[in-house]
C-alpha cells in the first residue's frame, strides 16, 4: 500500500510513521520545515521563551527561599532566542531520525493533488515529480488571520510567526486578541520588561474558558502590571516610522510594535482540491467524517484544514486514525475530551464542557472546586494561586473540568481521561492520590462535589 501524506506537521508526520509502522510504503511533502507551525512557529518555542522567563522570575523570587543570589539578575534576549532555536532544531531532527528508521521517503516542495492517486510535487528549484499513491493524507495545515484593518507588514505589525525571529524585545508592544497566543506572548514579553497591552474584543481574555476562570489568569496580569483591554474592538490602525498607533472605540493606543493573534484559518491553497472534486466549506475546511475520509475514496483530511479545534494533539489524533483507516482499519475520533492548554504564569488547561456550555445547552450539573493555596504542595513550592473545578451531571459522570495553577496542564491528564471514558466523580475521588502533591487538588474537587472534601471549609 503506497501512502503519501502532504504535510509534515504533528498531524502528518504522525500520521506518516503510523502508516509505516502498519507496513505502508510511505512518502511524505514538505514545502518547508518538519515539525509544522506547532514545531517551528508555536507549541514549541513559546514553550521554551516561557520556560526561560519562568526561570528569570523564579531566580528574581530567589530570596524568600532561602537562597541569596549574588549580582545583577537580566534577561540575554538573544540567548533566549538561540536556546529556543536550537531546541527547535534538534526536535526537527528528531522527526528526521524517525522518517529515516520507519523508511519514509520525504520530499521537499509544494504538494497538488492531479486526481484521486497522483501528487505532483512542485521543488523550490522549479523541477516537478509526480507520485502515485493508494492512499492520500492532507495535513497542510493553516496560516494566521491579518484583517485588511491592522495593516500587517510583517515588520511593524506582525502576527507570532515575525515575533519568534525577534533580535531584541520591542520596548512595548500592543497585542491584538487575548486567547491563547496572545497571552502567552504577552507575559512572556512583560517579563522581560517590554510594556504590554492585550486588546480583546470579547468580554474576557480567553474568551473560550468560562470567566472565573479567566479571572484567575487576570489577577496574575495586575500583578506583572500588562495592561488589559477588553469588550472593546481595534477599530483603525496607522503605522507610523517607529511607531503603530491604534484606536479603540474612544481610547488611543501607541507602541513600538504590533501583534496580531485573532485564529488561524485553514492553508489549502495550491492544493488542488478542485482536481479531485474535493470542495471547502464557507470557512474553508475540508468536510471529512468521523473516520477522517474526505468524499473522495482514498482521501483523507486531518488537522487545521477539517472542522474540529486547531490544536496539535487533535491534528495528532487525527492523523493516527486516518493513517489506521487508510490500511484497512476502522477506527473514529472523538472530541468530547480535547484537552485545551494555556501555558502561562498559572497554567490554565481545561477539558470538556465549560460552565457556559453546559447552561447554554441545558444541561444540568453539579460543580465541585478546590483552592491550590489549601495543599501543602502548593504552599511548599509557593504556587498557591488558582483552583480545580470539576463539573458532573446527573449521574455522577464528569462532562468537564478547569485547572489554574501549577502544573496545571500536565495534571489535567486524569481529568481529561476520566472525561473520555465518563468516569463518575465517586470513581476519581475513590482512587488514592499521593500525598503531598497538586494532584490532591483534583480528588478535593470531586469529593467537593459531594460536600465530602476534607480541606474545604
Amino acid at each position: 500500500m503506497r501512502v503519501v501524506v502532504i504535510g509534515a506537521g504533528p498531524g502528518g508526520y504522525e500520521a506518516a510513521i503510523k502508516a509505516a509502522k502498519l507496513g505502508a510504503e510511505v512518502t511524505v511533502i514538505e514545502k518547508d520545515k518538519l515539525g509544522g507551525t506547532c514545531l517551528n512557529r508555536g507549541c514549541i518555542p513559546t514553550k521554551a521563551l516561557l520556560a526561560s522567563s519562568d526561570v528569570l522570575t523564579t531566580v528574581k523570587a530567589a530570596e524568600k527561599f532561602g537562597i541569596n543570589v549574588v549580582g545583577e539578575v537580566a534577561a540575554d534576549f538573544a540567548a533566549i532566542m538561540g536556546r529556543k532555536d536550537k531546541l527547535v532544531g534538534q526536535l526537527s531532527g528528531g522527526i528526521e531520525f524517525l522518517f529515516k528508521k520507519n523508511g519514509i521517503n520525504l520530499v521537499y516542495g509544494r504538494g497538488k493533488l492531479l486526481a484521486k492517486g497522483k501528487v505532483e510535487v512542485t521543488k523550490d528549484d522549479g523541477s516537478s515529480e509526480i507520485i502515485e499513491a493508494d492512499r492520500i493524507i492532507l495535513a497542510t495545515g493553516s496560516v494566521p488571520v491579518c484583517p485588511p484593518l491592522f495593516k500587517y507588514d510583517g515588520k511593524k505589525v506582525i502576527t507570532s510567526d515575525e515575533l519568534l525571529s525577534l533580535n531584541k524585545a520591542p520596548a512595548s508592544i500592543i497585542i491584538v486578541g487575548g486567547g491563547v497566543i496572545g497571552c502567552e506572548i504577552g507575559q512572556f514579553l512583560r517579563r522581560l520588561g517590554t510594556e504590554v497591552t492585550i486588546v480583546e474584543m470579547m468580554p474576557h481574555i480567553l474568551p473560550m474558558e468560562d470567566e472565573d476562570v479567566a479571572n484567575q489568569l487576570m489577577r496574575q496580569f495586575k500583578k506583572d502590571k500588562i495592561k488589559v483591554i477588553a469588550g472593546k474592538a481595534i477599530t483603525s490602525v496607522k503605522v507610523e516610522d517607529d511607531r503603530v498607533i491604534a484606536g479603540v472605540e474612544g481610547e488611543e493606543l501607541s507602541a513600538e510594535m504590533m501583534m496580531i493573534s485573532i485564529g488561524r484559518k485553514p492553508y489549502t491553497e495550491g492544493l488542488g482540491l478542485e482536481n479531485v472534486g474535493i470542495q471547502t466549506d464557507k470557512g474553508g475546511r475540508i468536510p471529512v467524517n468521523k473516520r477522517m475520509e474526505t468524499c473522495v475514496e482514498g482521501i483523507y483530511a486531518i488537522g487545521d484544514i477539517v472542522d474540529s479545534p486547531f490544536l496539535a494533539h487533535v491534528a495528532s489524533k487525527e492523523g493516527l486514525v486516518a493513517a489506521e483507516n487508510a490500511l484497512g482499519g476502522n477506527k473514529e475520533v472523538t472530541y468530547h475530551a480535547v484537552p485545551r492548554c494555556v501555558y502561562t504564569e498559572p497554567e490554565v488547561a481545561a477539558v470538556g464542557l465549560t460552565e457556559a456550555e453546559a447552561k447554554k445547552a441545558g444541561i444540568s450539573y453539579k460543580k465541585g472546586t478546590f483552592d491550590f493555596r489549601a495543599l501543602g504542595k502548593a504552599q511548599a513550592i509557593d504556587k498557591i494561586q488558582g483552583f480545580v473545578k470539576v463539573l458532573v451531571d446527573e449521574c455522577d459522570r464528569l462532562l468537564g473540568a478547569s485547572i489554574v495553577g501549577p502544573h496545571a496542564t500536565d495534571l489535567l491528564a486524569e481529568l481529561t481521561m476520566a472525561v473520555h471514558l465518563g468516569l463518575t466523580a465517586d470513581q476519581v475521588g475513590d482512587v488514592i492520590h499521593p500525598h503531598p502533591t497538586l494532584s490532591e487538588a483534583i480528588m478535593e474537587a470531586v469529593h467537593d462535589i459531594h460536600g465530602q472534601s476534607i480541606h474545604k471549609v
